[in-house]
């Protein structure tokens, strides 16, 4: 074992709690030491504990100082990789700077230390935010009422479908399939089918976009609707939108946009002027909080006026300048999740909005259009594009055309020595080894000219060296693993 506190170059070479004093008696320090719960549970009164809880022998956990703690912590940290640190190209996750102006305003006491079950007439600051995120973002999507109580975007697709559901019901209508585009996001069959309903999967065509002539040979009086995502996956925007709600609705259904992507049409394109019946979303990704590791996040869902009396309870109202909660609404689909949603991230939605205005939202459009423009056109000539003709906020490459046996995996490996976040891997699904890369318009020409200089290098290695690739990466705290083995059999308790 390798002495604690031991560095490789820059990175710490950090043991277990365990291993830094496994069964070891206290030493002296002056750093206050953490109280053991074993000594705790020995010394507690007979009578305050259940004889069946307590153990015959104490646990085995490591008798550490406050600064050993402090350090262990603060060193496993570093091996964090976040935003902050660098280039976060994550495609189709949207991974950009959120500013700190806006965590400052969450953390202003009068939104961060209230509570949800305070009267409505204590928290009307709140409120009143909540009112008035809801109705921008019903401007900026071209909906017609927003309702901010789902919790992430799959949730709001699954209460965007839930919705849908309770329309055709409503009409006597109990439809059994939605459409899906073989370009949709991965939730977007869970949705559906959590939703209750039956998944057609509809191709897209050559040229990567849905047709409206496939759609409508898929739509008949059986299908309550069709969920799709534009910009799709590939990063294109579906030029055939009109067409294809148009074939979706003369038979019936309704439309589902998925508002994962609308970091490429916020300020520039509404999508309730495309035929959207209904859209989710992602706060986390468009509209400044962080995320990654599973939250924080949220997913408003925004709808057109025929699906508005199905939107969850309670909707926040505004009469005479008093804002208050609407429980009375029958055909609601009922309430979707604690409370009213995850307050802290409309807090810095609201703030990014008001900052930016309507010319900032679509200048920040635009710069991720930009952006993923000139990495498209930069490593086009050393990297397979499926779709090489203009794209909007994201690019998908392939490995096609490089040696048989470098892979996708060996690239994003790569990828890793030289300082960078790999790019989304193999997905979408529709490209074979895909490698997606979305720069947002928070990274300057700098970062991509550094980005751009790593993938062409790695490029090179892969036709001249490619036992490098396989072997990356070699610059990080741990080598390559073996991911099959890890997410079959995790070791997920340390044994002496």
């Amino acid at each position: 074992m390798n002495p604690p506190g031991k560095r490789t170059g820059l990175i710490w070479d950090e043991p277990l709690l365990f291993e830094l004093h496994p069964d070891q008696a206290p030493e002296p320090t002056l750093g206050a030491r953490v109280p053991s719960p074993a000594r705790s549970a020995q010394s507690a009164q007979p009578s305050t504990i259940p004889s069946a809880l307590l153990r015959e022998t104490p646990p085995r956990i490591p008798d550490l100082s406050e600064p050993e703690v402090l350090r262990h912590y603060s060193r496993l940290s570093s091996w964090n990789y976040g935003v902050d640190q660098g280039f976060y190209p994550l495609g189709s996750c949207t991974m950009k700077h959120n500013p700190r102006l806006n965590e400052a305003v969450a953390a202003l006491p009068g939104f961060a230390f209230i509570h949800p079950e305070q009267p409505a007439d204590q928290v009307q600051g709140a409120l009143r935010l909540m009112h008035e995120l809801a109705r921008a973002l019903a401007e900026i999507s071209g909906m017609d009422a927003v309702s901010l109580q789902p919790a992430a975007g799959a949730h709001g697709e699954l209460c965007g479908m839930l919705m849908i559901r309770a329309y055709h019901q409503a009409r006597g209508d109990a439809r059994r399939k939605v459409l899906i585009p073989d370009t949709a996001h991965g939730t977007n069959p869970a949705s559906s089918a959590l939703a209750g309903y039956e998944v057609v999967e509809v191709p897209t065509g050559p040229d990567g976009l849905l047709h409206p002539d496939t759609v409508a040979e898929f739509m008949d009086e059986s299908v309550a609707g069709l969920m799709l995502t534009n910009p799709n996956t590939l990063g294109l925007f579906e030029s055939y939108i009109a067409e294809v709600a148009e074939a979706v609705h003369k038979k019936g259904g309704l439309v589902y946009g998925d508002g994962a992507n609308l970091n490429a049409l916020m300020g520039i394109a509404r999508p309730g002027d495309m035929g959207i019946d209904v859209i989710q979303f992602n706060l986390h990704k468009t509209f400044s909080t962080p995320h990654g590791g599973g939250g924080p996040g949220a997913g408003p869902v925004g709808v057109k006026k025929h699906l508005e009396p199905y939107l969850p309870v309670p909707i926040i109202t505004e009469r005479q300048g008093r804002y208050d909660y609407d429980w009375d609404r029958p055909q609601s689909i009922g309430k979707v999740g604690q409370y009213y949603g995850n307050f802290g991230v409309m807090v810095r939605a609201g703030a990014y909005i008001r900052r930016l205005g309507g010319q900032g939202l679509a200048e920040a459009s635009r710069l991720a259009i930009l952006n993923a423009n000139y990495l498209r056109v930069k490593l086009r000539d050393h990297f397979h594009l499926p779709h090489p003709d203009a794209c909007l906020h994201e690019c998908v490459f392939s490995d096609k055309g490089l040696p048989s046996e470098v892979t996708t995996l060996d690239l994003a490996k790569r990828l890793m020595d030289y300082g960078f976040h790999p790019p989304t891997i193999y997905f979408p699904l529709v490209v074979h080894g895909a490698l997606m890369v979305e720069p947002t318009e928070s990274e300057s020409k700098e970062t991509l000219d550094q980005f751009i200089e790593a993938m062409v290098q790695i490029s090179r290695e892969a036709r001249e060296n490619p036992d490098l690739l396989q072997s990356a990466p070699q610059r990080t705290p741990v080598g390559r693993l073996d991911e099959v083995r890890a997410a079959r059999k995790p070791i997920l308790r340390w044994q002496p």
